[in-house]
């Protein structure tokens, strides 16, 4: 039925948000069945999860799948963890667009002071709160959800420390709205997300599912980062070269020479990146998926690159 993501800074008000928006749910007629996915509803601790990059890689692995197990035509899934990375959150809109599901994002935005004001304050009363080491890390890495993406949208923003967080929070209203909205031809403010010829399948192992979709939201959001990176590197080194045009670009040892003989504008690259992505995508869909690391997918960008617009 719905995905609710939400997303924050450690201790910033998002299992309050979470429960806010449950009970607000049960409020509406008929009563949707609503399951918060959460770290302690898997039995892992705070510091525990977050330890390092590989538990928290794990984590995530841990709580996608149960999501991805959980999706149903008769359930509101709430994910109330950090959900920090926006490529995470791709993943997680990946699953809900593969199910034809209803997705948000909720955004506790509350300013790190008063994150690190409230985890101090849990800490002092013996409650469950992040070791300073490991909250200024996830504090440093935390990236903002963005509206413009389609794995951000529609975005509700709630701000705990300034308005507090209860069920007739503007927020949580709107996307109670949102989520239980009655779906026809004319409704145009509610998106139920429509799966691709990529993500359709028909298996019915959720092991199976995880195990395709996860690789496919790997593939794209590591592409789409990785072009970014080598137009970047175009731009720098062209607006450095003052003397004349930049023949030779290179990104590291590992990858090949970006070759041209002209300069060539930002509008030009952008639209040979926006090809080039789409050409992946097409071709995914008969073979094999883009690659899921960033250097291979630098590698065959800079390969096209040197075709379309290299030395001749």
């Amino acid at each position: 039925m719905a995905l609710v993501v939400i997303c924050g800074q450690p201790c910033s008000g998002k299992s309050t948000a979470a429960s806010c928006l449950a009970e607000a749910l049960q409020v509406v007629d008929p009563k949707p069945t609503v399951r918060i996915i959460d770290e302690s509803s898997l039995h892992l601790g705070r510091n525990q999860s977050y330890a390092d990059m590989t538990v928290e890689k794990n984590l995530r692995g841990v709580l996608r799948s149960e999501v991805d197990r959980s999706l149903s035509r008769d359930n509101i899934i709430i994910v109330d963890s950090l959900n920090n990375i926006k490529g995470y959150r791709y993943e997680l809109w990946c699953l809900a667009r593969a199910s034809r599901f209803r997705y948000c994002v909720i955004f506790c935005d509350t300013e790190e002071n008063h994150c690190r004001e409230w985890n101090n304050k849990r800490s002092e009363m013996g409650e469950c709160s992040y070791d300073t080491k490991i909250f200024e890390d996830l504090v440093r890495r935390f990236e903002k959800p963005d509206s413009r993406n389609r794995w951000d949208s529609p975005l509700f923003e709630l701000f705990p420390s300034r308005d507090g967080v209860k069920q007739s929070s503007p927020a949580i209203s709107e996307a109670v709205s949102y989520l239980t909205k009655k779906v026809d031809s004319k409704t145009r403010d509610v998106r139920v997300l429509q799966p691709t010829i990529a993500t359709q399948n028909n298996l019915s192992d959720p092991l199976e599912l995880f195990q395709v979709r996860a690789p496919e939201a790997n593939s794209l959001y590591e592409m789409d980062r990785a072009t970014q990176e080598v137009i970047n590197a175009i731009v720098e080194a062209q607006s450095c070269g003052l003397a004349g045009p930049v023949n030779k670009i290179s990104l590291s040892q590992h990858l090949p020479t970006i070759d041209i003989q002209r300069t060539v504008g930002l509008p030009e690259l952008r639209s040979l990146r926006r090809t080039f992505i789409k050409l992946a995508g097409q071709s995914s869909l008969s073979g094999p998926p883009p690659p899921s690391d960033a250097e291979s997918a630098k590698r065959m960008f800079i390969d096209y690159l040197n075709r379309k617009i290299g030395a001749v």
